[in-house]
């Protein structure tokens, strides 16, 4: 396994439990503390760790030849909203390495990538690469397949070992083997996709698809705000109807979601098609905490003060940072003149500073605020409630609800 992330330790941990495995990640600091039993992102719980005979390595000579090779690196995008493929590029230079070892020792290896691309990455670049670093032959000494990652974090029903799997492989008896593999580790069975770029396309779609929708339900939401309409009362009616789709606007962060759709609007436009659908969702989405921070300006009647975020991960219950659209809102918030304070029980303190510059303070629900904003609804919030969370307001102060999950007749603004 390259990669011991949200993905990859949870299917290693996995495929342990069927045969030799080895975990490799060049991160150091992430190897020692799975070794001592601590998983930062919750995936994966100490007791688990501890039982498993998965080999923790962050060298790569202690990886032995395998039969397959599992590639699950992030796949982010560059300031510019392009796909940045260089991290699983340079998995790719350390797999190379390991197939010439692979293959010396007899063995006839596969390479599995699971990181989120547009359809053709993994046969016209990462195959290409591997055979300029390795020497060898594709489809001859080594082979090709694709598994979209179907993790979604903080998730404890639709684990790794429960949902259905999508395999594929350059040809059928390289297909047969992933699917074995995969066949081991969940109960919810696999399906055989048509192609590699068929698996890749279905991937980067699911994501797509899903900003999309959101996309739609947060434009309502502003179309809503200007008549003083509250979308969750038109949400609530329109649910009644067995046919709607039960989508809600928000925040759209998170390393999938607010990504992957860059990926598909890039090959199209590399092929001259121009991505209307898929970009217009994008932006509306990636505006929507520029929208959110001019709500609450106008709600203190654009009166600076002091305000308190509660949440600052990209969802509830997780501790994943990446790609916080709370770091937007609260960045437009201060460029407003507002003073911002920050809460998130989940969060790495540490992280939140490297990545954007915002400082969590431990004794925030001990103050008072002009204006409390329930960004992130982890649970630790909702069992406040709205009652104990107005009790951080200064007189005068207003309590503010993005996701409209507090009692809307304790909140003064809500989407």
């Amino acid at each position: 396994m390259i990669g011991l992330g949200y993905v990859g330790l949870p299917l290693a941990v996995a495929l342990a439990k069927h045969g030799a495995t080895v975990g490799f990640d060049v991160d150091q600091g992430r190897v020692a503390e799975l070794r001592d039993g601590r998983d930062r992102t919750h995936e994966v719980d100490s007791a688990t760790l501890a039982a498993s005979p998965l080999l923790l390595t962050d060298d790569p000579a202690q990886v032995p030849p395998s039969d397959f090779y599992i590639v699950t690196v992030p796949t982010p995008i560059d300031p510019e909203n392009r796909p940045d493929l260089s991290i699983v590029e340079a998995a790719s230079r350390t797999v190379a390495g390991f197939l010439r070892d692979a293959v010396e020792r007899g063995r006839k290896p596969v390479v599995i990538y699971e990181s989120t691309v547009y359809p053709g990455v993994t046969e016209d670049i990462c195959g290409p690469l591997l055979e300029r670093k390795s020497g060898l032959v594709r489809g001859r000494d080594f082979f090709l397949g694709y598994s979209p990652e179907r993790i979604n974090p903080g998730d404890r029903e639709h684990t790794i070992d429960k949902i259905m799997k999508v395999v594929s492989a350059e040809d059928p008896e390289t297909l047969d083997r992933v699917a074995t593999l995969y066949e081991r580790v969940t109960s919810g069975g696999v399906f055989r996709a048509a192609s590699i770029k068929a698996a890749e396309a279905a991937k980067v779609i699911e994501n797509a698809q899903r900003d999309i929708n959101i996309a739609f339900m947060n434009e309502i939401s502003q179309i809503f705000g200007r008549m003083d309409l509250s979308v969750w009362d038109v949400l609530a009616a329109a649910r009644t109807k067995w046919n709607f789709l039960p989508f809600e606007p928000g925040l759209v962060g998170g390393h999938c979601i607010g990504v992957d759709p860059y990926y598909l609007s890039h090959r199209a436009e590399e092929l001259g098609h121009d991505p209307k659908v898929i970009l217009a969702g994008r932006d509306v989405n990636d505006a929507m905490a520029g929208y959110v921070a001019d709500c609450l300006h106008r709600l203190r009647d654009g009166k600076t003060g002091t305000i308190l975020v509660l949440g600052l991960t990209f969802k509830e219950d997780v501790p994943d940072l990446r790609n916080s659209k709370v770091a937007d809102l609260i960045a437009d918030l201060r460029g407003k003149g507002h003073t911002v304070v920050v809460d998130d029980p989940h969060a790495d303190a540490t992280e939140a500073q490297h990545e954007y510059g915002i400082e969590l303070d431990p004794a925030a629900l001990g103050g008072r605020y002009d204006l409390v904003l329930l960004a992130v609804p982890h649970r630790k919030y909702l069992e406040h409630g709205a009652a104990r969370l107005r009790d951080l307001l200064a007189d005068g102060g207003h309590l503010a609800d993005l996701k409209g999950v507090l009692e809307p007749a304790l909140v003064d603004w809500r989407l």
